[in-house]
């Protein structure tokens, strides 16, 4: 029962956004109360689900958006993402663009978290786009690609790092694995996937400038010998990859030498949170391209106050769509899709890959997906010689599946890059699939040889 209530909650949200043309913030709270009240959720505890879904994620995501959002637009504005376009579209030229955007989001992204990093490549992609006259999203598809897949599999991202603790893995097996695997899936996803997806689609790659997220990287050309320099762009575009590589290295040297904490650590830890990454990058912005650059603070807040009222909708929708994954979880659906597997004797690795597929499917999150797979499994691998690192890539990639309207990552993407629902589907929820499958099927053949 509780999987074919949120079954039918997701249908009628689907009609109220597709069919009603209901907007979509409206649409997730309706569907929100109502699954609520059809999964048994006490009627003294509704509100509350609700709240601490939308608190929960506002806090985790919030002030991440909306320090990205201003730090965007003060490198567009500033002329910063058209130097750095201009810079790599002659490295690389134009035809090669595409794979220069994904090599770019694929570094990063080992660093980043997938929201910062969207709100911070974003900017310079759109830039990239409008040099080459290309479709936004035939280079955001591929970039979105990468970072998803980065935060999949590679540490010192925090599902993959969770898991390998909880199973007791070798974190640095996970990474040298989680590396050959992410390398082709990232190639099959991104580039490959968007030039069939295209044909499928075709009104979703003719868009133009149809995105909030696009209209923070909206700026007026300048002449090139007025924008930055190149190296004073990409620092600042850099900074938060720079400030949480440190933090990474820091914490990472902490470990495994075994000190205690002290002052500099945590000052280290401190400044390599997201929120406190991307605030200190923003003041770096300020300066860099701004001040520098002899703007006036009245044209600096300007952009600033653009670009968080060009993302207030996508925070209150991204907010609300953790309302709804809140409520899936407090109505034990995550619960029943683990009664199912009680006792199963499948192989540990693809039964991994499924439990933490059908948890993503059924509430949406894929941390949730992939810690209680991790809770689920332990008990199955007693007596089994099967690797853990791969356990913890074949949990990874489950917990990544079918991205659809309980998962706030779909709703990111849709807004960025102004998207249908339906369009949406086609292109995000298709990509995560074939990212999951892909890694599914290159942790079986690396079983065969580790």
């Amino acid at each position: 029962m509780p999987l074919l209530i949120t079954a039918l909650g997701i249908v009628v949200l689907l009609i109220l956004i597709m069919k009603l043309k209901v907007n979509t913030f409206i649409s997730l709270a309706i569907v929100s109360f109502l699954l609520a009240l059809a999964l048994g959720i006490p009627l003294t505890d509704i509100v509350g689900t609700v709240e601490t879904g939308l608190g929960g994620t506002l806090a985790s995501v919030g002030l991440i958006f909306g320090f990205g959002a201003i730090l965007g637009k003060l490198i567009a504005d500033g002329g910063g993402a058209q130097r750095i376009s201009v810079t790599l579209i002659d490295i690389f030229g134009e035809k090669k663009i595409q794979w220069a955007v994904v090599l770019t989001a694929f570094i990063l992204g080992i660093a980043l978290f997938f929201e910062v990093g969207l709100v911070l490549l974003i900017p310079i992609v759109y830039q990239i786009s409008k040099q080459v006259n290309v479709s936004f999203l035939y280079l955001g598809l591929p970039m979105a690609t990468a970072l998803s897949v980065t935060h999949a599999f590679l540490p010192p991202h925090p599902g993959p790092t969770v898991i390998a603790g909880e199973y007791g893995a070798d974190i640095g097996m996970v990474l040298v694995y989680g590396f050959i695997i992410s390398i082709p899936t990232v190639i099959i996803a991104g580039p490959i996937f968007t030039k069939y997806v295209r044909k499928f689609v075709p009104e979703a790659f003719d868009k133009v400038n149809e995105s909030a997220m696009a209209a923070i990287g909206d700026a007026e050309q300048m002449p090139l010998e007025d924008t930055p320099s190149f190296l004073k762009s990409s620092i600042t575009a850099l900074f938060p990859v720079i400030l949480m590589g440190i933090a990474t290295v820091t914490n990472l040297l902490q470990e495994t030498t075994g000190m205690s904490e002290n002052v500099l650590f945590n000052l280290m830890s401190f400044i390599g949170m997201p929120t406190m990454t991307m605030f200190i990058s923003l003041l770096l912005a300020l300066y860099t391209m701004g001040i520098s650059q002899n703007r006036t603070m009245t044209q600096l807040m300007k952009s600033a106050e653009s670009s968080v009222k060009a993302i207030s909708m996508i925070l209150l929708i991204l907010g609300i769509s953790g309302s709804l994954k809140e409520v899936l979880i407090v109505g034990g659906v995550g619960d029943y899709v683990a009664q199912i597997f009680d006792g199963s004797s499948l192989s540990p690795l693809f039964l991994a890959w499924l439990i933490a597929a059908l948890m993503r499917v059924a509430q949406g999150s894929a941390t949730v997906a992939a810690l209680t797979t991790a809770g689920l499994v332990i008990p199955l691998m007693g007596g089994s010689d099967v690797n853990l690192a791969l356990m913890v890539l074949a949990t990874g990639a489950g917990s990544v599946i079918a991205s659809h309207v309980n998962d706030t990552g779909f709703w990111i993407v849709k807004e960025a890059f102004g998207l249908t629902v339906k369009e949406t589907f086609y292109t995000w929820t298709a990509l995560e699939t074939i990212i999951s499958v892909c890694g599914l099927a290159f942790v079986l053949l690396l079983s065969l040889v580790v």
